[in-house]
């Protein structure tokens, strides 16, 4: 049931989000040049895929956790699209090929063996890494390994229909910082 809702509402989220998506595009080549970020991150069953964001950060940042990354890396209108979560649109693209749902546990870099040890040992690779979920609306980061994995593995177990819009409404409604920047957020 949430795949089909995972494909529906990223089918016309792409759709009817194109104009914003093209404007915010648009933008994003006068602010860094390469709008679009592209990287690869931790899938389902450790599977790795390419996610796709809007890049808010300088094209010559550090491919690290967002946690790591300097605050003087974001640009200004990096810190817009952060602040108001558009960044993340584009991953309606990696939510409609399946390789993402739109809840789920945040996608994570291969360099942290950390995360990724907490959340082989309780069982959250196996789920669709998410676009949002309980960590995002509760201010939860990667730079917590062990919570996160605790709470990703707590919202997985609880995760029904209702669950799911719930955290897509918390989430579009402002709830959480998402990923945090040290000095910026």
């Amino acid at each position: 049931m949430i795949r089909t809702l995972d494909f529906l509402f990223s089918l016309l989220g792409l759709v009817f989000g194109f104009p914003v998506l093209l404007v915010l595009y648009v933008i994003g080549l006068f602010d860094t040049g390469l709008p679009v970020f592209r990287q690869e991150r931790v899938g389902q069953h450790k599977k790795p895929f390419t996610l796709v964001k809007f890049r808010t950060m300088s094209v010559n940042t550090a491919s690290v956790a967002s946690h790591l990354a300097s605050s003087s890396s974001i640009t200004k209108f990096g810190h817009f699209l952060r602040r108001t979560k558009l960044d993340e649109l584009p991953q309606l693209w990696n939510v409609l090929k399946g390789e993402m749902s739109l809840v789920g546990p945040r996608p994570c870099l291969f360099n942290q063996e950390k995360l990724i040890q907490e959340r082989e040992q309780r069982g959250v690779l196996a789920a669709r890494p998410g676009v949002t979920g309980l960590a995002q609306v509760n201010n939860i980061d990667m730079s917590t390994p062990g919570l996160l994995a605790e709470t990703d593995a707590k919202m997985l177990t609880n995760l029904t229909v209702a669950a799911y819009f719930k955290y897509i409404l918390m989430t579009v409604s402002g709830k959480g910082t998402g990923d945090r920047v040290p000095g910026r957020e």
